[in-house]
C-alpha cells in the first residue's frame, strides 16, 4: 500500500514546525541558565573553543572547575566581562572635552 503524497506533505510540514519549535525551546532554556558549560559559553561569547580555552588557561576570563576537570562559567560574569573596556562615542567624547575645558578654566 502506497501512501499518498498530500499525507506526506502534510508530515513533512509538520516535522518541519516541530524541529523550529524544538529550537525555539532550548534557545529560551539555554538564555535562562545561568551556569553555563564550557560549550555553551563559547557559543555565549561567540568564541571559539580553542581561544575560550586560551582566555581560561590564561586567567583571562572568569570560570569555575570544580572538579579541576569541567569548565563552567557564570552567565552575569561573562556578561561583565564583555562590557569592559567600553568605546566611547564621539559625542561622549566631545561632553568629556567640553566638561575638562569647563573645569579647568582659569
Amino acid at each position: 500500500m502506497r501512501i499518498p503524497i498530500c499525507i506526506i506533505q502534510t508530515i513533512t510540514q509538520m516535522d518541519s514546525i516541530l524541529e523550529k519549535r524544538l529550537t525555539a525551546i532550548e534557545q529560551q532554556m539555554f538564555m535562562n541558565k545561568n551556569i553555563l558549560s564550557f560549550e555553551e559559553a563559547s557559543i555565549f561569547l561567540n568564541l571559539s573553543k580553542s581561544y575560550l580555552y586560551k582566555l581560561t588557561s590564561g586567567g583571562l576570563i572568569p570560570h569555575y572547575k570544580p572538579q579541576g576537570k569541567m569548565l563552567y562559567f557564570e552567565r552575569e560574569q561573562l556578561e561583565n566581562w564583555l562590557r569592559q573596556n567600553p568605546v566611547r562615542t564621539q559625542a561622549q567624547v566631545e561632553d568629556e572635552a567640553q566638561l575638562y575645558i569647563h573645569n579647568h578654566k582659569k
